[in-house]
């Protein structure tokens, strides 16, 4: 990371798509376990499992720590401001400005992930000025690769991303959705 980026806003509030996206915060604790633990959370994220009220207070101080450090955001998803569905992830890091997404068992089927994901790109292109944004995901994740598709990235010929988490290979493809033109 280089010393010219700026960190994130302390606070962030996007709205679009349906959604406001919003700020984890210490009422939402007890409501992450039914969201993050999950056994698809568990395979195809990095997030702890299981995933417990513990892990939720973890993730939330990690959460700030990072974005104080300007290098990620993450948001709860919701319909209203209130009750979070799930999770939008925003990573800045040298080899491009990551997305990412979980949607708790009980609200998946709904298009959040993929409105999430379009609402969290625009900011990524309007108040942040990146060029391209990328999700990383595993061929065999049909869901994250429906959603890839349906918020409107393409496949990458890039080198494929391998390597090993809770014990696990993987092997990663990069997608991107480019800024759109100006017009002019």
């Amino acid at each position: 990371m280089s010393s010219t980026t700026s960190p994130f806003p302390d606070r962030i509030e996007l709205t679009g798509e349906g959604l406001v996206l919003r700020d984890w915060t210490e009422a939402d604790l007890a409501l992450m376990p039914a969201l993050f633990d999950d056994p698809d959370v568990a395979y195809w994220t990095p997030m702890v499992s299981p995933f417990d009220e513990a892990a939720a207070r973890a993730r939330l101080e990690r959460d700030r720590q990072m974005r104080a450090e300007g290098t990620v955001i993450l948001l709860a998803i919701t319909e209203d401001g209130h009750e979070p569905l799930g999770e939008v992830m925003l990573r800045r890091a040298p080899e491009g400005t990551e997305l990412g997404y979980a949607v708790g068992p009980a609200h998946r089927g709904r298009g959040l992930a993929v409105r999430a994901v379009r609402v969290m790109a625009a900011y990524a292109f309007e108040q942040l000025g990146v060029e391209r944004v990328i999700l990383e995901l595993e061929a065999e994740n049909a869901a994250s690769v429906a959603v890839a598709t349906k918020a409107g990235f393409s496949l990458l010929d890039v080198p494929l991303i391998e390597g090993e988490e809770k014990g696990r290979p993987y092997t990663l493809q990069t997608w991107g959705l480019d800024r759109a033109p100006v017009a002019g």
